[in-house]
């Protein structure tokens, strides 16, 4: 069998067809990776429900692959626990699920999804590190008031004035004795003291009285014999 040679214009066509079908291909591939699941897809979340804690993790692949999807809470750069795990398909709006966890403030979690063929195993990057204030605070007591206290009938109303005990002649204290520097009397005039008079008062009255009508009288005599005595 004979083969018809090629021309050079049929070899440039069929060149380019082969080119133009494998950049189809490429490009094929490249979008159908576009779509395919991938980690930046993921997301994780510290909320509080109340108050109780929660770690919720968003997926929001269009694709809808099923994920695996394990939190877990470290310590010194090591899983100390495993907090739960769940299955989750993404969606254009995103699906979230949600894990209970009482988280203390500024715990650090792992958030792993496993998502064949398309992730075999990786971490949301960076760590979840939670809020530093917890959910649930300690209650503080309330000081209790104290009572407004409600002024009493005997607060209001005045009391009645109590009569003061007017002390008996008996209790009473004799009022002491001024000592005076005046002399004391004799014991000799006390009747005079105390009537203003003596019983010789009378007698010596009378005879003061005769020694004045003596001497009265001497007188008299005396300037008449002057007198005669002086005319002769």
């Amino acid at each position: 069998m004979a083969f018809m040679p090629i021309s050079r214009r049929t070899s440039r066509a069929a060149r380019f067809l082969g080119v133009a079908a494998a950049s189809t291909a490429i490009a094929l591939g490249a979008s159908g990776n576009a779509f395919a699941c991938n980690i930046n897809e993921f997301s994780a979340e510290a909320k509080c429900d109340g108050t109780q804690g929660v770690i919720t993790v968003t997926d929001i692949d269009k694709s809808g692959v099923e994920a695996t999807v394990s939190v877990f809470l470290e310590s010194n750069g090591a899983d100390e626990k495993k907090i739960g795990e769940q299955t989750v398909k993404g969606s254009a709006d995103g699906t979230t699920i949600t894990f209970n966890e009482d988280w203390k403030p500024n715990a650090e979690y792992r958030i792993h999804v496993v998502a064949l063929p398309y992730i075999k195993g990786k971490d949301i990057t960076p760590n979840l590190t939670t809020p530093a204030t917890a959910c649930k605070t300690e209650d503080t007591p309330t000081p209790t008031p104290t009572p407004t206290p409600t002024p009493s009938d005997s607060a209001s109303t005045p009391a009645e004035d109590t009569p003061t005990p007017t002390p008996s002649e008996s209790d009473s204290t004799a009022p002491a004795t001024v000592e005076s520097n005046a002399p004391s009397p004799a014991t000799g005039d006390s009747n005079l003291a105390e009537t203003g008079a003596n019983s010789n008062t009378g007698l010596i009255a009378g005879i003061a009285g005769a020694l004045v009508v003596v001497g009265g009288g001497a007188v008299f005599f005396g300037m008449r014999r002057r007198g005669a005595s002086s005319n002769r």
